[in-house]
């Protein structure tokens, strides 16, 4: 993210107004998932909180592609981050629906198969709050 500014000067008042160049960030997901976040019962996409994610912050558009061809593509703008030590403890403020599931048990079963436990202690965890944004 780049910040730039200006300063605009009258008799009474001196003005600083700033505008940010958001990022894009390009990230696969599985079809499940992609077909819940399209349709807007999924909200929080969970990643480890790793150097790609360290990298995003609010206001930026994530273009999910849609696995395995990433052919069909889906843009999101993030509207909250919530960095969390571990996925258990960030599913015990949210109700499981948010992130696709019925309940915490299958959520951590399902999260543990594309994360180790090892991993998600080593980096921490990211849960990504996002809107589906509308075709501009």
């Amino acid at each position: 993210m780049e910040r730039y500014g200006k300063c605009v000067k009258n008799r009474e008042n001196i003005l600083f107004t700033f505008f940010t160049v958001m990022a894009i960030h390009i990230m696969g997901l599985q079809p499940e998932s992609f077909e819940k976040i399209k349709a807007g019962t999924k909200t929080i996409e969970l990643r480890l909180f790793d150097e790609k994610r360290k990298a995003i912050t609010l206001g930026d558009t994530i273009e999910f592609q849609k696995k395995p061809e990433e052919s069909e593509t889906l843009r999101t703008r993030v509207s909250a981050l919530l960095r969390y030590e571990s996925f258990s403890k960030l599913f015990d403020d949210f109700p499981p629906e948010v992130f696709g599931g019925k309940d915490k048990k299958s959520l951590l079963r399902g999260v543990h198969r594309s994360y180790t436990p090892e991993k998600e202690k080593e980096y921490g965890v990211l849960g990504i709050k996002v809107e589906v944004m509308q075709d501009e």
